[in-house]
């Protein structure tokens, strides 16, 4: 991390002498057996991709009973609520998803043996999603004003193809805000402050088909497919920045008679730099068309009587490239050396927090608190080990960034306005 700034130590020097701010980080701790039960309530809750409806209601109801102002439902199904500041400072955004990534056959059931949570989602995103609520708690509980508004919510579509539309959504319809915290993940030491982008593509190779015997000669989607798909698997990639490919799937044809008219394939790209990425999704792009003519040329075709692709991307989620040195990265480092513990900077993922990164709003992923694993899986599994640690640091960089005025401490927000 590049130099530390010395504003950002004094503001949490003089946060802990202030009563309002220990007695929220007790009522945190004493929170956290009621965040733990809402945290199973929310993740048994089916929320598949695109289907968020019915946990998006309960979660609004959350939030309107907590007090907020102007809890809304957007049109995308976001769902978000107003903490008012004393004015003047900056809009903080802060967050959980609400989607998971479990069809809605998925049994969300969640099951407890020797102090451990098992159940599809149980992490990831009800811990998000319960410790978001239980910080607004406890600035309730506290009396504690900041001086920037903070904006606390749930987003839809972070998983697989949602491809970030909730987040996306927000800010483009919310341009005032200048700081955004997404609660993913566990760590309360880890700071995720960049992210790694990815493209994804569904190509369609198209033929005239045929029998497999008399129509022998004709071009085939398949054979196409199966070129592109070779010459894909042969490529070579960067290893700093970190950047990868993978064909996710292959469907086509009909029966083992037929030259195949049909043939999908998906293909998933990403990478740790922004030029690296565009490199790579120019090099597929090659690659498909070098594919079809030759599957053509191989049977003496031309492209308009031969095989045919179509490329449509159906996943855009953007490399976001941040300083280790920026405000929002030193306040968060700050407020995790508060609370006596170590913090980390952490490698790039793909979170909500990549699209705001990407169009210039400070914004860091926290953890949840706790302990997890197997995500994704209907093994996934969480364990409230210290787990009032995620909130408190949620807390204190809230705080930091949007400033307080308490007793006789005045923090100014460090989050400047865009």
């Amino acid at each position: 991390m590049e130099g530390s700034r010395r504003e950002v130590k004094d503001v949490y020097a003089r946060m802990k002498q202030s009563k309002s701010v220990n007695r929220a980080l007790e009522f945190l701790f004493e929170d956290d057996i009621r965040t733990l039960k809402e945290q199973i309530a929310l993740a048994e809750i089916p929320a598949p991709p695109f289907s968020e409806h019915t946990r998006a209601v309960d979660f609004e109801k959350r939030l309107q009973s907590l007090g907020l102002e102007n809890v809304r439902r957007d049109e995308e199904g976001n769902v978000y609520g107003d903490h008012k500041g004393s004015g003047g400072g900056p809009t903080l955004f802060v967050s959980a998803h609400l989607d998971s990534v479990f069809s809605a056959d998925v049994d969300t059931a969640v099951t407890e043996k020797d102090g451990v949570y098992y159940g599809p989602g149980i992490t990831d995103d009800a811990r998000g999603l319960a410790a978001l609520l239980s910080v607004v708690r406890a600035l309730k509980a506290a009396g504690i004003e900041t001086t920037g508004d903070v904006i606390f919510g749930g987003t839809v579509g972070e998983e697989g193809q949602g491809d970030l539309r909730g987040v996306k959504t927000f800010f483009s319809e919310n341009k005032n805000v200048d700081g955004f915290l997404s609660i993913d993940t566990v760590s309360p030491q880890e700071i995720i402050y960049t992210g790694t982008g990815s493209y994804r593509y569904m190509i369609r190779f198209r033929g005239p088909g045929g029998h497999s015997f008399g129509s022998f000669g004709t071009p085939s989607a398949v054979h196409a497919a199966a070129r592109a798909t070779a010459a894909i698997a042969d490529l070579e990639t960067e290893s700093e920045p970190k950047t990868t490919f993978n064909v996710g799937m292959i469907e086509g044809g009909a029966i083992p008679t037929a030259i195949a008219e049909t043939c999908e394939m998906g293909v998933d790209i990403r990478s740790d730099g922004i030029a690296q990425l565009k490199a790579l999704e120019e090099k597929i792009q090659r690659i498909v068309e070098r594919a079809v003519r030759v599957e053509n040329e191989r049977w003496g075709y031309g492209e308009t009587k031969g095989v045919a692709a179509t490329m449509e991307k159906i996943g855009d989620r953007p490399v976001a490239p941040q300083s280790d040195g920026h405000i929002i990265v030193q306040t968060a480092w700050h407020a995790t050396e508060a609370l006596a513990l170590t913090p980390r900077l952490a490698k790039p993922v793909s979170t909500d927090a990549n699209f705001p990164i990407s169009i210039g709003v400070p914004s860091l992923t926290l953890g949840g608190g706790g302990e997890a694993g197997a995500a994704h899986s209907l093994d996934e599994w969480y364990q409230p080990k210290r787990s009032y640690l995620g909130p408190q640091r949620i807390l204190l960089i809230i705080l930091g960034l949007a400033g307080i005025s308490l007793e006789s401490i005045l923090s100014p927000p460090l989050l400047p306005k865009r």
